[in-house]
């Protein structure tokens, strides 16, 4: 089975793209919702992020996910210190999955996998891109949030152009009918890939 990351800056629309490969019968793993599960459910790791950001994390026993975002958007170190304990987390979780699974390939939604090194663990790699307006305005109006806001996240990522050259596949997700015929593309191809992988 091949394992694929599929990543994209903030507003690529990585998710929606996520959810067109989940439609076609593809195995999809959604890095952000198992990792707040995870965040909430893991004893040993509420523990280790309540020392690090302190007991705001947990508001009533749950998440704060406004609080902790707060916190770690425009302090890069403590979002590094932060990711160091869940990364490796949602790592094994996706491994167990992914074990289980009967598909030809699965996927692994996640939003830094070049940022942190992590696109190395994947056979192959999948880009979700899209012009920077484009992107911030869908931001502003899913989020309700300011322009800063999104930029100051933005900022935390790497550009399209450093993450381009590392990436197997790039699907542009301006048209959504051409994204369409992006995403059928890198189906037909990594189908195309198992079963050669599966016979060799």
């Amino acid at each position: 089975m091949i394992r694929v990351g599929l990543t994209g800056g903030i507003g690529s629309g990585k998710s929606s793209i996520a959810r067109e490969f989940a439609r076609v019968g593809v195995p999809v793993y959604n890095s952000d919702e198992r990792a707040k599960e995870l965040m909430q459910s893991d004893a040993g790791l509420r523990a280790k992020i309540s020392t690090l950001l302190g007991s705001r994390a947990y508001s009533e026993g749950k998440l704060d996910r406004a609080y902790i975002a707060s916190r770690v958007f425009n302090d890069s170190s403590l979002l590094r210190r932060l990711n160091a304990l869940v990364h490796p987390k949602v790592r094994k979780d996706f491994e167990q999955w992914a074990d289980q699974q009967k598909y030809p390939y699965v996927i692994q939604e996640a939003a830094v996998l070049f940022e942190n090194g992590g696109y190395k663990n994947y056979d192959k790699m999948i880009l979700a891109v899209a012009p920077r307006e484009a992107r911030i305005e869908r931001v502003m109006e899913r989020d309700k949030s300011s322009r800063k806001a999104v930029t100051d996240r933005m900022n935390n990522q790497w550009s399209d152009e450093k993450k381009i050259p590392l990436a197997d596949f790039v699907i542009e997700n301006a048209d959504w009918d051409q994204t369409l015929e992006g995403i059928a593309r890198v189906h037909a191809k990594l189908l195309e890939i198992a079963e050669n992988n599966s016979t060799a």
